[in-house]
């Protein structure tokens, strides 16, 4: 069944609100799902396999995507890869299995969260209504500011300009998802000062952090190959074993 027309859109003023993706083959509990979302005047779209997620949510834009593991066409794990390479969108996860390996693979490909079957709607509704009162952390409007722009921070051959949201190594630009820029910026922005996993996510959220706070390990090793940043001996991002990260000096 091809369903990417289904499309629910709730009466009221907060009908312009978020938008929501439902993605799984069991269209029973899809509609669950996408009904209490749109009682919480969500905007909805259901899709019930993997190369259609893919599609829709270019055209839709969904702030959230509810997202199965075990879907026909291309499993879960392949669409939160592709979601990547586009989207921002949190990422939920949802599997028939609990086991530890599904948890870390669902983290490794960009899943913001990850819940198993059965689970309660509302309790689903109310975690996403959490995570979007964090919204992504974005750069202050230049009038916003109050005066002068922020310097660029160099860490030896690494260059950060946090204010126009750029990263150069050797000169050579190097180009970072708005997620992980933001988790290198709060890093520079504090050098020597450990973080941990959670004032991490916290600070480039917005706000208390609800879900897995073994994420930001997933982002801190994207960042450390874009950067070429060999995690046994690592020159820009340093692990404080049981605490978190700190930023290094390059040298």
């Amino acid at each position: 069944m091809n369903s990417m027309s289904n499309t629910s859109v709730p009466s009221g003023e907060d009908a312009r609100g978020y938008r929501a993706l439902v993605v799984d083959d069991e269209a029973a509990l899809a509609e669950v799902v996408a009904s209490y979302l749109n009682r919480e005047h969500f905007t909805t779209r259901i899709v019930d396999n993997g190369p259609d997620a893919v599609a829709v949510a270019r055209d839709f834009d969904p702030d959230v995507v509810i997202l199965d593991l075990g879907l026909p066409g291309m499993d879960g794990l392949e669409v939160c890869r592709q979601l990547r390479t586009f989207s921002d969108a949190y990422v939920v996860m949802l599997t028939a299995r609990d086991t530890e390996m599904d948890t870390i693979v669902g983290l490794t490909v960009g899943a913001d969260d990850y819940v198993a079957k059965p689970f309660s709607p509302r309790e689903l509704v109310a975690r996403i209504r959490a995570m979007l009162r964090r919204p992504r952390a974005t750069p202050e409007p230049e009038s916003d500011r109050g005066g002068d722009l922020p310097a660029p921070l160099s860490f030896g051959p690494l260059r950060i300009d946090v204010a126009g949201r750029e990263v150069s190594l050797d000169g050579e630009p190097i180009l970072l998802t708005r997620t992980e820029f933001d988790i290198l910026a709060a890093l520079s922005a504090r050098p020597g000062v450990v973080l941990s996993r959670r004032q991490l996510l916290e600070t480039v959220r917005e706000g208390p952090w609800v879900g897995n706070e073994h994420l930001v390990d997933v982002h801190i090793g994207h960042v450390r190959r874009k950067l070429g940043d060999d995690p046994a001996a690592p020159r820009y991002v340093i692990t404080v074993r049981g605490v978190g990260y700190r930023m290094g000096s390059g040298q």
